[in-house]
């Protein structure tokens, strides 16, 4: 095993905006929002780099967002469009190494220490990928590299957009030393303020303030924030995860208790859920609600399945049974709502029934149908109906 690691941190630049912004070239240049809208109560999902000198940015309500900039050009998710160039990009990276551990659609850690031999150096690789995804897709790419994943997707954040930092031992303090403290892993909105209630705002002065100081601020997390402060990480990239859910939430603006309107949030996750399982040919047997109440209570309503499923209607009538019965006996002002599914198989590979159901049939059909026509016009193009 190579004694120097080299890891990778691959982020693309605001994916889902840059997706639309290429496959329709008028919009480039213009501040593009893709996300729900501000009827549905929508969130945005990404924003364009011209939408973000607005103050936009992912997580926001739409709501807000069209406030802050009216002109923006608001556009639906099109998530099979963006699931399709992701799978494109991380074959690209599979031809440089096996070791690659994807965050998400847009992200993705590779360990690229046994591949110096046979590509060249860690930069020679980066810059090869960076550029397979800019001519390939048409994309591009934040690429940061380090001996670690906390230094490498610290550097892939520090020039977007496409931006190109190399962190080494040698030169990490002097990256990370200016730093605000909230750009440590760990270090949330509650935790920066206490750290700055203490004078402690750089890494270099949380790094330089004695450990039991910081113990009676960050309690048991302060030996592991320290360490980061320092650019240590020994984490591993974890190759091929397996996802263990596929889930969908969405936190209100303000408290609902209003059954319709929650029955429809619900609705559209299961919609996301399904699509995305099949998109990804996967099958799920465990069907999850999220319900957070105003207080931050949060409750879990969950259904399993006899055999593993994607068919839209099958997860929409268990979600909505799910649904009622908590309405009926504790429904009560929701902050956030959300949707999930586990115990995920391979499509098809699950107990096969003896005699299909010719109406479970019918819907599969029913589902690839809506799939193509969303995935090409987007995800608002076409509704069923509750």
């Amino acid at each position: 095993m190579p004694k120097e690691r080299y890891i990778l941190h691959i982020d693309m630049d605001a994916f889902y905006a840059s997706v639309e912004q290429m496959d329709n070239p008028s919009l480039k240049g213009k501040p593009v929002i893709v996300g729900g809208t501000v009827q549905q109560r929508g969130v945005v999902a990404a924003a364009s780099y011209e939408s973000r000198k607005f103050g936009i940015h992912s997580a926001m309500p739409t709501s807000q967002a069209l406030k802050l900039c009216p002109n923006a050009i608001l556009l639906p998710v099109r998530m099979g469009r963006y699931a399709e160039l992701s799978r494109q990009i991380i074959k690209i990276f599979n031809d440089y190494t096996p070791q690659v551990e994807q965050i998400s659609l847009d992200e993705a850690f590779l360990d690229v220490s046994g591949s110096i031999t046979l590509f060249g150096s860690a930069e020679k690789i980066g810059q090869e990928i960076k550029t397979r995804i800019k001519n390939e897709t048409g994309l591009t790419a934040s690429v940061g590299i380090a001996p670690n994943k906390f230094l490498a997707k610290m550097a892939s954040d520090l020039q977007k957009p496409n931006g190109f930092v190399i962190i080494t031992e040698e030169n990490k303090q002097k990256i990370l030393d200016p730093l605000d403290v909230s750009k440590i892993w760990g270090v949330g909105k509650v935790t920066a303020k206490h750290l700055y209630d203490r004078g402690i705002r750089t890494i270099e002065q949380l790094r330089k303030t004695p450990l039991k100081i910081l113990q009676t601020i960050l309690g048991n997390q302060a030996e592991d924030i320290v360490l980061l402060a320092q650019g240590i990480d020994n984490r591993p990239v974890e190759a091929n995860r397996e996802a263990k859910s596929i889930s969908a939430e969405e936190t209100f603006a303000q408290d609902i208790i209003d059954k319709d309107f929650l029955l429809n949030v619900l609705f559209k996750q299961v919609e996301e859920v399904a699509a995305r399982l099949r998109e990804e040919k996967l099958e799920g047997k465990t069907i999850t609600l999220k319900l957070r109440y105003k207080n931050f209570k949060t409750v879990t309503r969950s259904h399993t399945f006899e055999n593993p499923t994607n068919v839209s209607q099958t997860l929409w009538q268990e979600a909505k049974r799910a649904f009622e019965k908590w309405y009926a006996d504790e429904a009560g002002e929701l902050r956030l709502l959300g949707f999930g599914i586990s115990g995920l198989t391979r499509q098809g590979s699950g107990q096969k029934l003896l005699f299909s159901e010719p109406q479970n049939s019918k819907q599969k059909k029913i589902d690839e149908v809506f799939d193509k026509i969303k995935k090409k016009y987007g995800d608002d193009s076409v509704q069923r109906k509750i």
